[in-house]
């Protein structure tokens, strides 16, 4: 797993926003939601409003979104971090091995290990806007295919870590964290993290610019 700088981000409003807390609150009210919608939906399925069975849908009718076009939706892959590089992407960015998908609270996280080197972890922030996070530690203001971006990293000190975070959208970020095995190489790890923002951000969520 990547060694992050600073997962505990800060806000501009002065709190913090620990993922699993922030995050896990909000998955319980879609539980909620959902289960809600669940039982409305089993018990319009047991009969229609003059107590007869509802009719079939017709022959070859998939499932829909009442409400919401589809040109709307979302599709998976703009939320997954882990669908964002092809494979010829991830070799260019020396990524060997497939990102492997997991959470924190409800935040996407893509993790790419490479034993005995470290490794890149991609966040899809849909906590919190570029403009929210006070990273621990120097940030040099970045564009990136036309979107804000912050570099995080200490030179100096050359521990192995850094960070960049771009913006996607009004209420999202991205953090692509990258860290080396023998905690060495932050110029190093800067240009990989780099490289990999480059690839992702001209098709992330929100619009650039």
């Amino acid at each position: 797993m990547t060694r992050r700088r600073g997962w505990l981000w800060g806000r501009a409003d002065g709190r913090h926003t620990g993922r699993a807390g922030a995050a896990g609150s909000g998955a319980v009210i879609v539980a909620g939601v959902l289960a809600t919608s669940a039982c409305g939906a089993a018990g319009g399925a047991a009969a229609g409003g003059d107590g007869t069975a509802p009719s079939a849908p017709p022959s070859g009718a998939g499932p829909s979104s009442p409400g919401v076009p589809s040109s709307e939706r979302t599709p998976v892959a703009e939320t997954d971090p882990c669908a964002w590089l092809t494979p010829a992407e991830r070799s260019s960015a020396g990524l060997a091995v497939p990102g492997e998908p997991r959470t924190v609270g409800s935040v996407p996280v893509c993790d790419y290990t490479e034993p005995g080197s470290g490794g890149v972890t991609v966040t899809f922030d849909t906590t919190s806007a570029l403009t929210d996070l006070r990273p621990d530690g120097e940030a040099t203001p970045l564009r990136i295919a036309g979107r804000e971006a912050r570099r995080v990293a200490d030179l100096r000190t050359d521990d192995g870590t850094c960070t960049i975070l771009i913006a996607a959208g009004p209420a999202a970020s991205v953090h692509i964290d990258v860290s080396t095995a023998d905690f060495r190489g932050t110029r190093e790890s800067c240009e990989r993290a780099t490289a990999v923002a480059e690839l992702i951000a001209p098709d992330l969520p929100g619009r650039a610019g």
